[in-house]
Order: C-alpha cells, then sequence, then structure tokens
C-alpha cells in the first residue's frame, strides 16, 4: 500500500501545527487570550502527523513530531501527556536512530520518577538497556540500566521483575569476568527462590552458575560454595548441576583433561548446555595443563 500522500500530508500538518505555536505566542493571541487553545490543538496535530509518518515508515519524522507534542504537552504542564508522547518518540527512533530513542526515553523517566511512577520507569530503563544490548552494543550501559531497573522494582515490592532484571547483570558480569559481582548476585537471586513453592526449581541453577564464577576464580572456593549452597538448599544435592560440578571439581583436582569433558558431555547430553555455560565450562578447562582448550 503507498502511503507517500500520508507523507505529505503529514508535512503539511506539522507546517500548520508550527504556525499555530508560533501565532499562540504573538501579541494578538496574548491579548485575546486563545494562546492556551491554539497549543492545544497544535499538540494533537503534531500527535496526527506522527501517526501518518508511522504509516508511510518515516520513522525519524514520526520521533521529531511526538517530540514536538511532548514539549508542547510540557508548556501545558501535562505531565503524563508529555511521557507519553515522549516514550512514543522513543519507539519511532528505535527504528531509526538507536541514540535519539534513549534520549526521549530518558525523558520520560525523569517525568515518570518525578511522579513517583517507578514501576514504568524500570520498563523503560529495560528498553533503554535492550537498546545497548542489540543496537549499540555498549554491555556496561546496558547493565547500569538493568541495576536501576531492578532497584525501582525492589523499591516498589516487585520482586519477581527485580530478579530477571539482576539475572541480566550476573550473566553479563560474568562474561566481562566481573565474577564476584556475578557470584554475589546469584547467591542473592538464589537465595531469594528457594523459599518459594513456585520458583525454587530455579534456586538450583543459580547456585550452578554461581559455582561456576566461584570456580574460575579459584578450586578450592567452588568446593566451599557447593557446600554452602546443598546445606542452605538441600535439594540442590540431587540436582544433577551439583553432581556435575562434583565430577568437575574431581577432574580438576586430578587434573584430568578427559574426565573434566566426559563429565560436561554426560550433562550436555540430557540437559542442553547454553553459550553462557559454555564459555564458562571452557574457562574453567583452560586452567587444567595439556587443555586443549574445547569441550569435545
Amino acid at each position: 500500500m503507498d502511503n507517500s500522500g500520508k507523507e505529505k500530508e503529514a508535512i503539511q500538518l506539522m507546517a500548520d501545527a508550527d504556525k499555530k505555536v508560533k501565532s499562540s505566542g504573538s501579541f494578538l493571541g496574548g491579548m485575546f487570550g486563545g494562546g492556551h487553545h491554539k497549543v492545544e490543538e497544535a499538540c494533537e496535530m503534531y500527535c496526527r502527523a506522527a501517526n501518518m509518518f508511522k504509516m508511510a515508515k518515516n520513522w525519524s519524522a514520526a520521533g521529531n513530531a511526538f517530540c514536538k507534542a511532548a514539549r508542547l504537552h510540557m508548556q501545558l504542564q501535562n505531565k503524563h501527556d508529555c511521557a507519553t508522547s515522549f516514550i512514543d518518540a522513543g519507539n519511532a527512533y528505535k527504528k531509526s536512530d538507536p541514540n535519539e530513542a534513549i534520549k526521549c526515553l530518558n525523558a520520560a523517566i525523569d517525568i515518570y520518577t518525578d511522579m513517583g511512577r517507578f514501576t514504568i520507569a524500570a520498563k523503560h530503563h529495560i528498553s533503554i538497556a535492550e537498546i545497548y544490548e542489540s543496537e549499540l552494543v555498549d554491555i556496561e550501559k546496558a547493565i547500569a540500566h538493568y541495576e536501576q531497573a531492578a532497584d525501582y522494582y525492589k523499591g516498589e515490592e516487585s520482586n519477581s521483575s527485580a530478579n530477571k532484571c539482576l539475572l541480566k547483570v550476573g550473566a553479563y558480569c560474568a562474561q566481562l569476568e566481573q565474577y564476584q559481582k556475578a557470584i554475589e548476585i546469584y547467591e542473592q537471586v538464589g537465595a531469594n527462590t528457594m523459599d518459594n513453592p513456585l520458583l525454587k526449581y530455579s534456586a538450583k541453577e543459580y547456585f550452578f552458575k554461581a559455582s561456576l564464577c566461584h570456580f574460575i576464580v579459584d578450586e578450592l572456593n567452588a568446593k566451599i560454595a557447593v557446600e554452602k549452597y546443598e546445606e542452605m538448599f538441600p535439594a540442590f544435592s540431587d540436582s544433577r548441576e551439583c553432581k556435575l560440578l562434583k565430577k568437575l571439581l574431581e577432574a580438576h583436582e586430578e587434573q584430568n583433561n578427559e574426565a573434566f569433558t566426559e563429565a560436561v558431555k554426560e550433562f550436555d547430553s540430557i540437559s542442553r548446555l547454553d553459550q553462557w555455560h559454555t564459555t564458562l565450562l571452557l574457562r574453567i578447562k583452560k586452567t587444567i595443563q595439556g587443555d586443549e582448550g574445547d569441550l569435545k
């Protein structure tokens, strides 16, 4: 479907809205008291134009139009509408200009936190983190926004949402070799979930991840950690993850490459190991003398 007509219509609407804004601030507009009403009308026109630009897939123009509407809403003291327009702008810019998208989402977050709407602010911090993950590939900044989202969720007692954000942080910290921070997160989330009947099954996975991080740093630390997790969460002892860790610790102590690889292969044949686990297991294996550098 050809939406080029919509784009022309949107451009005309933007020009008309700009005129309305200018006339609202003129001497005559002020004298006859129509300024406020004209700004409201212009606001509506910018939003209509933005939606037409969206139909024409001109995402930058749509983002710009929503931004203009947001600024007018702020002028009219309509905080909620202002934040909504900044979110709409951010969503449009996501498709054309990730940095502009982040600016718009941050502007909305400032308004929501000012209004005490921390759960919504957290949601948009996650959106920014995802842009840094997938578009801009800046993992440190993604981590910062996931951490901020987790803080806001915790403050609002949304612990499940906070944990999801923290697990993202933990996974990235381990990848970046920030093992101590990753361990603290996995232990914290594991402790939070092990007493919850619906979530306790996941606790063994978090203690497994914490153990792998310990293992890379120091074999003895890993042994102590595994014992501690078994004491904290007895169900961990019977898990395949715990049994694998004990086999790996034994193979590592004996500097037995083959036993290490065999234990990983056996586990992987039943419970597929993802890239994160494989990366960490390879890092551990490299500390065994005469390692070939793979898990095959």
